[in-house]
């Protein structure tokens, strides 16, 4: 799902889509949710856009 968003909103210049992903991710997603996510990306992102992993970043 996470990579859908980045998908949507990747045609935003640079930082600017990285902010947008993380601020739907924040507003919209269980903190359940945003764990797991976390949990991912601390393994390895695998499969996971780097627009996803760069919003991770801002949002922790």
């Amino acid at each position: 799902m996470a990579n859908d968003i980045a998908a949507n909103l990747g045609h935003l210049p640079g930082e600017q889509a990285a902010e947008a992903v993380a601020g739907h991710i924040g507003r919209f997603w269980d903190p359940r949710m945003r764990a797991r996510l976390y949990e991912f990306v601390d393994a390895g992102a695998d499969g996971l856009d780097p627009l996803v992993v760069a919003a991770v970043k801002l949002l922790r």
